[in-house]
């Protein structure tokens, strides 16, 4: 079975609750594999700028259609700066 033909990478921004994250960008390159997209991440956020509470960089197969995020769904980082593996986020407070 073959995987995906490569991943985006989407930016998100995010209020509070149950809201759905609103996408406010996609980078413009396609990535070969999911961890080439995540290594992404960091740097991308870094550039993101929005008026959002939290700014999440979401990696998706760029042959699916992209599923609603809700805030509450998004995963910050714990004291330690480490993040979960699915979605990467960073909160602007």
């Amino acid at each position: 079975m073959m995987g995906p033909a490569g991943y985006l990478l989407a930016i998100l921004g995010c209020g509070e609750g149950e809201a759905n994250c609103q996408q406010i960008a996609v980078q413009p390159m396609v990535y070969e594999s999911r961890a080439d997209c995540l290594a992404a991440t960091e740097a991308a956020l870094a550039d993101a700028e929005a008026a959002y509470p939290v700014i999440v960089a979401d990696c998706r197969a760029a042959s699916t259609r992209a599923a609603a995020v809700r805030a509450d769904e998004v995963r910050l980082p714990d004291p330690r700066g480490w993040f979960a593996p699915v979605r990467t986020a960073a909160a602007r407070r």
